[in-house]
């Protein structure tokens, strides 16, 4: 008969420490290493950008040569620029001029789609092409369609005895272009976001609705527009930063893609202007940080006005 000698107690100890350090390791530290990737890249794109824009505005800079610092002298230089606040004030017109017909215009296509509809699957796609398009071809559609001679838009006013209308010329007629520009290439984007909303609100509230004799009209106030409030909210939200930072569409408008916003700014945006200073007019890259910066606090502001209408949808305190 072998006698077998069972291991020390300690040995045995020793070997279960590392299993139990790994197993509380995979279960409190590997979430953290599986989206530490997500915030590596952030930070390298996101917050160093960020911080040395900062950096930047407070200093007398130029895209190459000498960095003295200048404290806030670029911002009192920005406050007092007329050429900001032109950029300003077209930025913040062509904004409302897109953004409140795009969101109307997406609320109603997103409740059309949500009926039963032939083909239903074929037009939801259909919605999205504007975002597939490229930007380049859109340019060259809508130069042509607001051509001053030859355009349709024009050709249509004149159906009706008005002058053609030179839509680069004017700040009114530009903003209208691009703001068509705008809404026809978001809308549809808009109106699939808000279509997943209602697809996620319970059939039960419509047919309760339907019961109490509540017309169609009244379901959709009553029961789809305060269900979609946190799906408006984001989607203002995102409407009023892509918004504020208007430049694809009026730098396409231009042609020649000089950044001045036509022969007197008349349609030349904040990111259009800092564009111009960092790297076509003068090259003040520390000008240019600081007119970002003032850009950001203008999205800032712009959200928290959207936020204190948007929150209130559905009668919401």
């Amino acid at each position: 008969m072998t006698l077998q000698l069972a291991p020390p107690r300690h040995a045995s100890g020793r070997r279960a420490a590392p299993r139990r350090r790994m197993a509380r390791f995979d279960i409190k530290g590997m979430p953290y290493l599986l989206v530490s990737p997500y915030f590596l890249l952030f930070a390298i794109f996101g917050i160093f950008p960020l911080v040395y824009t900062l950096w930047l505005s407070l200093h007398d800079a130029e895209l190459a040569g000498d960095r003295t610092f200048a404290g806030l002298g670029n911002y009192a230089e920005l406050i007092a620029d007329a050429e900001f606040w032109n950029a300003v004030f077209n930025t913040v017109g062509m904004f409302v001029l897109a953004t409140v017909p795009q969101l109307i215009l997406s609320l109603v296509l997103a409740n059309a789609l949500n009926k039963r509809l032939r083909g239903r699957l074929l037009l939801r796609l259909g919605v999205l092409l504007p975002m597939i398009t490229s930007v380049v071809a859109v340019a060259v559609i809508f130069s042509q369609l607001y051509s001053r001679d030859y355009g349709l838009f024009n050709w249509a006013l004149g159906l009706v005895g008005i002058e053609p209308i030179a839509w680069q010329n004017e700040k009114w007629s530009s903003w209208i272009a691009i703001a068509t520009m705008v809404d026809w290439r978001w809308t549809g984007y808009n109106a699939i976001i808000l279509l997943a909303a209602m697809q996620t609100i319970p059939k039960d509230l419509y047919e309760a609705a339907a019961i109490d004799g509540a017309s169609a009209r009244r379901q959709f106030w009553q029961i789809t527009l305060p269900m979609l409030r946190p799906t408006i909210v984001f989607v203002v939200f995102i409407s009023t930063i892509g918004g504020l930072t208007l430049f694809t569409e009026p730098v396409t408008f231009e042609g020649e893609q000089m950044m001045t916003g036509g022969t007197t700014g008349q349609y030349q945006t904040v990111a259009m202007f800092i564009v111009e200073q960092a790297f076509r007019g003068s090259f003040e890259i520390g000008y240019a940080s600081a007119a970002a910066w003032l850009l950001f606090v203008l999205i800032l502001i712009g959200t928290m006005i959207n936020y204190f209408f948007t929150r209130r949808i559905g009668g919401a305190r």
